[in-house]
C-alpha cells in the first residue's frame, strides 16, 4: 500500500513562516490557503480532511503538498501558465492592432474613436475576417503591442514665408549686438482672484485660499522688456493691449541706450506691434524692430523670463487689487535685477558662444550682409 502523501518535515524558519500567513491572513487568497494545506499537513492531517478544511480538491492539495517538498516555500506563490490555446493568430492580432489605431470614420463607423464594445462588435461583423474576442481580451492586447488609450494632441507649424529670414536676423543681432538688442513682450491677463499654486506645507494641510465668485476689478497686461546684454527686466501693468501702449513700452527701451546708436527689439507678430504709428518712431529713432514667425513667440527671449515671474507672483497668490499685484510685480523685478548674474559671466558666456559658432563654420553672408 503507498504512504500517504505528507508534507516533508519543517525547518524552524518554514514553519514561523507557514504561522505568520495562516492566523493574519493575506492578500492573496491562494497564498493563504496553501500555507493551510501545509501547515495542516504537517500537522499530521490526511489529505482528504485538509481538501475538506480548505474546500478544495484531493488532488490539489497533493500537487501543493509535492511541489513544497520540491522546491519549498516558493509554491506558496504559484505561476500561473497552460490553459486554453489562444483563438487568434499573430495575424489576427496584428489586425486587431491595426484596426484600433485607425480612425473609425475611415472604415465607415459614425463616430471619432472606438471604445471597447464598438471595436469588438466591428470586429466581429467586418467584411471577409470574422473575429471573435472577448472585451476584456481585447483591452489587453493592444497594451501588449505598445498601444494604449491616450488623448489628442495638437500641433501648430508656423505659416510665416519668412520663418527662416526672421530667426537668422534675430540670432544675428544677438551674436553681433549683444549689448543693444532688446525684447518686449506682453503676457495676461492677470485678473485679481486667488490663483492656485505650490508651496512647503505639512503633508495633508495644503495652503487653501478663499474661493470667489464676483469679480469686478477687471484685468491687466503686464508689457515687460528685456535687456539681453544687462540681464534686467522690466515693465509696467496696462489696462489692454495696443499701439498705444506698446508705444509706451518701447520709449523706456530707447532711453536705456541715449547715444542715439542703433537699437534692436525682438517682438512677436502681434498687430498691435506693427502698426505704422510705431514704424515711424523706429525709423526716427533709430530702432529696428525684429519680428519672430507667426506662432513663434518662443524665439523671443523674453518668454523665458516671464515663467518665473508669473510663478513667484501670481502662482499661489490671492492679490487684493491691481495696485498691489503690480506692486508684487515690480518688488520682484527688483530683486530679480539685484539678484542677475554678473555681467563677467555673460562676457564669458557670449564668448563661448561665439567660440563654438566658428569652429562649427558658422559665418554671416548673403542674405544677410544686406540687411545689417
Amino acid at each position: 500500500m503507498a504512504e500517504p502523501v505528507r508534507v516533508r518535515r519543517l525547518t524552524d524558519q518554514e514553519g514561523q513562516k507557514l504561522q505568520q500567513i495562516v492566523p493574519r491572513g493575506s492578500i492573496s487568497s491562494v497564498r493563504f490557503r496553501r500555507a493551510m494545506m501545509l501547515l495542516a499537513s504537517a500537522g499530521g492531517n490526511r489529505v482528504p480532511m485538509i481538501a475538506q478544511l480548505v474546500q478544495a480538491d484531493e488532488d490539489t492539495v497533493r500537487d501543493v503538498i509535492h511541489r513544497f517538498n520540491e522546491i519549498g516555500p516558493a509554491c506558496l506563490d504559484p505561476r500561473w501558465a497552460g490553459g486554453r490555446p489562444r483563438l487568434l493568430s499573430p495575424d489576427d492580432e496584428d489586425f486587431v492592432v491595426q484596426t484600433a489605431t485607425t480612425r473609425p470614420t475611415k472604415l465607415g463607423q459614425p463616430f471619432t474613436r472606438w471604445s471597447i464594445r464598438k471595436l469588438a462588435s466591428y470586429l466581429r461583423r467586418v467584411h471577409g475576417r470574422v473575429i471573435r474576442i472577448g472585451r476584456e481580451a481585447l483591452r489587453c492586447l493592444p497594451a501588449r503591442r505598445g498601444i494604449t488609450f491616450q488623448r489628442t494632441k495638437t500641433w501648430k507649424e508656423s505659416p510665416d514665408p519668412e520663418r527662416d529670414v526672421k530667426p537668422d536676423r534675430t540670432e544675428h543681432v544677438l551674436d553681433r549686438f549683444p549689448d543693444r538688442v532688446f525684447a518686449s513682450d506682453e503676457f495676461g491677463p492677470p485678473g485679481i482672484r486667488p490663483t492656485g499654486g505650490s508651496g512647503w506645507a505639512r503633508a495633508g494641510h495644503p495652503e487653501r485660499h478663499p474661493a470667489t465668485y464676483h469679480r469686478t476689478h477687471g484685468v491687466r497686461y503686464f508689457h515687460g522688456c528685456y535687456s539681453v546684454g544687462d540681464d534686467t527686466l522690466w515693465g509696467v501693468n496696462r489696462r489692454k493691449k495696443g499701439a498705444d501702449n506698446t508705444l509706451a513700452a518701447l520709449r523706456p527701451i530707447r532711453a536705456a541706450r541715449p547715444d542715439g546708436a542703433p537699437i534692436y527689439v525682438i517682438l512677436d507678430n502681434l498687430s498691435a506691434h506693427k502698426g505704422e504709428k510705431i514704424r515711424r518712431w523706429a525709423r526716427k529713432n533709430r530702432v529696428e524692430t525684429c519680428f519672430t514667425p507667426t506662432y513663434a513667440s518662443w524665439a523671443n527671449p523674453i518668454e523665458a523670463h516671464f515663467g518665473p515671474l508669473r510663478q513667484f507672483t501670481i502662482a499661489n497668490s490671492n492679490h487684493r487689487n491691481h495696485t498691489v499685484q503690480t506692486r508684487a510685480l515690480h518688488a520682484y523685478l527688483r530683486w530679480r535685477n539685484t539678484n542677475a548674474r554678473h555681467p563677467d559671466v555673460l562676457a564669458a558666456q557670449r564668448r563661448e558662444r561665439a567660440r563654438i559658432r566658428s569652429e562649427r563654420g558658422i559665418r554671416w553672408g548673403g542674405r544677410l550682409a544686406k540687411v545689417a
